[in-house]
C-alpha cells in the first residue's frame, strides 16, 4: 500500500513538473521576456540627485526593447517626453570597458553625469582609473561604440 502512495506521488510530481517545464519553455520563447534598463533603477532620478532610488512595477515604460522602471509618475512622464535625456551612454554598458574595447555591465550605482549624460562603469575601481582622463575615455568609448554595440560581449 504506501508503494502504490509513493508511486502515485512520483507520478504527480514528474507529471506536474513536465507541464510547468512546458508552460515555462512557452513563457521563454521570446515574446514575454522583459530587459529592464538601469538595474531596475529610475533613470530620471539620476538627474534629480543626490542619488538614484530604484523605480518600482507601478511605473513602467517600455523604449527599445528595454523595460525602464520609475519611482513615481513625474519621472515616467519626463522619461517619456525625453527618454534620450535620461538614458545611460553605451546602453548601460561600463563606460571604461567601451573606452578599452570591451563591454562590461554597468553597476547602477558606480556612475557619474557629465554634460549631461549619464555614464556607468563595472565598479568603483574601474570609476577611479575612468576619473584619472574622463574626457579622453569618453571619446574613446565614442568612437568604439558603434563598432562593438551590436557585438555580445563574448565577442570582445
Amino acid at each position: 500500500m504506501f508503494k502504490v502512495n509513493l508511486l502515485a506521488v512520483a507520478f504527480v510530481l514528474v507529471f506536474g513538473l513536465a507541464a510547468f517545464g512546458a508552460s515555462a519553455a512557452h513563457a521563454g520563447d521570446g515574446t514575454e521576456v522583459a530587459t529592464v534598463g538601469v538595474g531596475g533603477y529610475d533613470p530620471v532620478s539620476y538627474f534629480a540627485g543626490p542619488r538614484p532610488v530604484r523605480g518600482n512595477g507601478r511605473y513602467t515604460v517600455e523604449y527599445q526593447g528595454v523595460t525602464y522602471l520609475f519611482a513615481n509618475e513625474a519621472d515616467k512622464n519626463a522619461f517619456e517626453k525625453e527618454p534620450e535625456k535620461y538614458l545611460p551612454a553605451f546602453g548601460g554598458y561600463c563606460a571604461y570597458g567601451v573606452a578599452i574595447g570591451k563591454k562590461f555591465w554597468g553597476d547602477p550605482e558606480v556612475w557619474e553625469i557629465v554634460d549631461g549624460t549619464l555614464y556607468l562603469n563595472l565598479d568603483k575601481s574601474i570609476q577611479q582609473e575612468w576619473d584619472k582622463d574622463k574626457p579622453g575615455y569618453i571619446k574613446k568609448a565614442d568612437g568604439n561604440w558603434n563598432s562593438i554595440k551590436d557585438k555580445s560581449p563574448g565577442e570582445l
